[in-house]
């Protein structure tokens, strides 16, 4: 089936064959990533503007690289030095970049719905890179992408745990929608107060017995509290949750002989994991880091217009 989709939104709205397409799209670019020229001219001539008002390091950074690596023009949007300081509107602010001539727009915002705002008001393609705590669509396609090179392309049975801050995690709620599509059995752990019942629907297991969640698992993905957007503390105190909850090598014994470790960042570092956990041989953290940029350049040129069938023809 060709690509139809102008926007990415959420991964919720997505079926299967999409997401297998940009899948299928970010393997032939990740070859592409290891030759001793990594730079194709599939997006030559388009200009993409990262509209980022909201603090992002690996995102931002990834983005950025993907569209380069298309030989698209980038201009990345600072926030903190533009007219948004004086009030300018988040509907002004993309209506005079796309009247300065941009093709795309990569959006980050600490409101949930912004980019399916500008989807509507905008007549260029609007990228999804994270939306409060709605969805992180990118995230999501390149932690499976990340399972499947490791456990293989059929997801389906496979135990994947969510430790952390679920609650307030768009990372978590993009994997969910992702994982479920994928067939995957998905466990959601942590305090409850973080990880409520309300999840259940969604087609996941919520569970606050960490040995229990955590028993033959072949994937765990550990989240950071989301401290920023927590209006209440949602537990006494980071040390009570390490005790409790935190990802240890003693925890690490209790999944699957070659389970992998997963991490979106930032890391907490003795908080959410130890330190041994995240730089040991299962954890494949900077295998989803180095993954973002093959799966970005496929969002970015499907959304382009471009087809999965069509990669090596864009070389």
């Amino acid at each position: 089936m060709p690509w139809t989709r102008r926007h990415l939104l959420t991964l919720e709205e997505l079926t299967v064959t999409e997401i297998d397409q940009i899948h299928h799209t970010a393997a032939a670019f990740k070859k592409i990533l290891k030759r001793s020229v990594k730079k194709v001219p599939a997006l030559r001539g388009k200009t993409i503007v990262n509209l980022f008002l909201e603090p992002s390091t690996r995102t931002r950074m990834a983005f950025d690289m993907a569209a380069k690596r298309l030989s698209a023009d980038v201009i990345a949007f600072d926030g903190a030095s533009s007219s948004t300081t004086k009030g300018e509107t988040l509907r002004d602010t993309a209506e005079n970049i796309a009247a300065l001539g941009a093709d795309m727009i990569v959006i980050r915002h600490a409101a949930a719905g912004s980019p399916l705002y500008l989807s509507n008001i905008l007549n260029i393609p609007v990228i999804n890179a994270g939306d409060g705590s709605h969805e992180h669509p990118t995230q999501g396609l390149l932690d499976t992408f990340t399972m499947r090179e490791r456990l293989g392309h059929d997801l389906r049975g496979k135990k994947v745990v969510i430790l952390g801050d679920i609650l307030f995690s768009r990372v978590a709620r993009s994997n969910i929608h992702a994982l479920v599509k994928l067939g995957a059995a998905v466990t959601l752990v942590g305090p409850s107060t973080l990880v409520p019942r309300e999840f259940e629907p969604l087609g996941v297991t919520v569970s606050h017995d960490l040995r229990r969640a955590l028993a033959d698992a072949e994937v765990v993905m550990l989240l950071r509290i989301q401290h920023e957007r927590q209006t209440a503390a949602m537990f006494p105190s980071l040390g009570e949750y390490t005790s409790l909850f935190g990802l240890n090598k003693t925890r690490a014994g209790w999944l699957a002989p070659e389970a992998i470790i997963m991490h979106p960042g930032p890391i907490n570092r003795g908080v959410e994991i130890d330190s041994e956990l995240a730089d040991g041989e299962r954890s494949v953290i900077l295998d989803q880091v180095t993954n973002g940029i093959a799966v970005r350049m496929a969002v970015l040129y499907l959304c382009s217009g471009g087809q999965p069938e069509n990669v090596v023809a864009a070389d």
